[in-house]
């Protein structure tokens, strides 16, 4: 199973304004920093809770369907299934109906349940479904998800020359657990 951005987010849900005010910044010399500070620590709060903050196209791979009925799609909140295709033995595509099938768009994973599964021809890579995932626009993203993104790109602005802005997320801020904590996947 591989998850695959195609369409990267066209906005944050922190803008540089935001974390400015946030900081009590009112000169420009930074702004270039603090774009990417801004980027960082939305990606790391994505990748820790497995939630798409602003909406974004994705892929995911699979080499074949998995043994119970329920697909994983790995983002959250889905807001709609876009293609299904299952690739036959010559590599060609086929297109599955969209009608059947039932999509838990806000579990954590979203989930998905498809009603034809046809076997793919491939022997990798043989199955892919195009979603698109995040919330509607930064006004729906939930407060304390903007929050920790301010603190987070905050506490990496603070220690901007302890670490270069490559090596960035060095650490977390303190609260910052707290505030993600119900979003954060737990397995058992």
């Amino acid at each position: 199973m591989t998850l695959i951005e195609t369409d990267p987010p066209l906005a944050e849900p922190v803008t540089l304004a935001d974390l400015k005010a946030h900081l009590r910044i009112d000169v420009n010399d930074e702004d270039a920093l603090l774009e990417s500070l801004i980027r960082v620590a939305r990606a790391h709060l994505e990748a820790v809770t497995g939630t798409a903050l602003m909406p974004r196209g994705l892929r995911l791979v699979l080499d074949d369907w998995p043994e119970a009925p329920v697909i994983q799609l790995g983002k959250t909140p889905v807001q709609s299934i876009d293609a299904i295709r299952v690739y036959d033995a010559d590599g060609l595509p086929r297109e599955l109906a969209l009608s059947g099938m039932l999509l838990d768009a806000t579990a954590r994973p979203a989930r998905l349940v498809i009603k034809e599964r046809p076997r793919p021809g491939q022997a990798i890579n043989g199955i892919e479904i195009e979603f698109t995932a995040g919330f509607g626009a930064a006004n729906e993203v939930p407060p304390e998800l903007i929050r920790a993104v301010l603190i987070h790109a905050a506490y990496l602005h603070e220690f901007r020359g302890a670490v270069s802005p490559d090596m960035q997320p060095a650490a977390i801020p303190t609260g910052y657990d707290q505030l993600i904590g119900p979003w954060v996947r737990r397995a058992l």
